[in-house]
């Protein structure tokens, strides 16, 4: 039943890792649903509208107390994430880290600056990289790939979601240096070519992130890589169709269909997969 419901949230909240996650062994497979059912379940809380703080405090303070007491704490997604924290060996500073970005949206909404941007990506993001390379067991050399992989990802992530962000009050976007003061629809369908030269602007800085992270693909096995490539694809493709149209983030969420995905993997596994570049504008 655990299982399943690790299953049922991965499947639930987000289509291109959980079907990336298919070309995993197994055992793999199982410990990626432990931590994303911890992740989705924290994001939610401070995602869902309206926010219920007291719901994410209790969520967090029920974390820190099983594992300060190395109790059950009678959460079958905590305690399953605890399980596997220890068993890989998880630093918990990162789950501090990703825990504080989440309380973040509880009470900011808006980063001004790219450094701002970055303390937040770290701990929403990159954190989930150092995690993956550790359920994996790769090299520690890996680790600074794994985190800019996180980034990166992330980062496709605010573009796609503007108009959904916006509506619950966010953004993740800086503007600080850029021609612009607002992404609000009505004031960028009056300034159309500044948003437009901005998301290409900000789809390049993905990409330099993006490729800086596929340095480090050589030191994940095979059997791991191909699941990871897949989902890094799915990205790119994201970026490729904003890119193209950036006002397409008012009008739906860019998500890859789930027979791209597949298709993107079996490629991978036949070892034909073609590399997914960003179109230049």
């Amino acid at each position: 039943m655990v299982a399943e419901k690790h299953e049922q949230i991965f499947r639930n909240g987000s289509k291109t890792y959980y079907f990336s996650s298919h070309f995993f062994p197994p055992a793999v497979r199982r410990d990626v649903y432990a931590l994303y059912g911890f992740v989705r379940v924290a994001d939610n809380l401070v995602d869902d509208q309206p926010v219920d703080p007291a719901a994410f405090h209790a969520f967090r303070r029920t974390y820190t107390e099983a594992l300060t007491s190395g109790k059950a704490s009678g959460d079958v997604i905590i305690d399953a994430f605890l399980e596997l924290h220890r068993r890989k060996h998880f630093n918990p500073a990162w789950t501090e880290a990703f825990l504080d970005s989440m309380e973040h949206d509880l009470s900011s909404s808006t980063c001004e600056t790219l450094d701002e941007v970055l303390t937040y990506i770290y701990g929403s993001a990159e954190v989930i990289g150092l995690y993956m390379a550790r359920i994996m067991d790769l090299s520690e050399k890996a680790s600074g790939y794994a985190a800019m992989l996180g980034r990166a990802m992330q980062y496709i992530n605010f573009i796609r979601d503007i108009q959904e962000d916006l509506e619950i009050g966010r953004r993740y976007l800086p503007l600080d240096k850029s021609s612009l003061s607002s992404l609000d629809s009505a004031y960028t369908q009056k300034h159309p070519l500044q948003f437009k030269a901005f998301i290409r602007e900000e789809v390049k800085r993905y990409q330099l992130w993006q490729k800086e992270a596929e340095k480090g693909y050589g030191y994940i096995p095979r059997r791991y890589r191909i699941p990871i490539m897949t989902a890094a694809d799915m990205y790119c493709w994201t970026a490729q169709q904003i890119a193209k149209d950036p006002f397409i983030v008012y009008e739906k969420r860019v998500k890859p269909p789930k027979s791209r995905i597949l298709r993107k993997g079996i490629a991978h596994t036949l070892g034909v997969a073609l590399p997914c570049r960003i179109l230049k504008r």
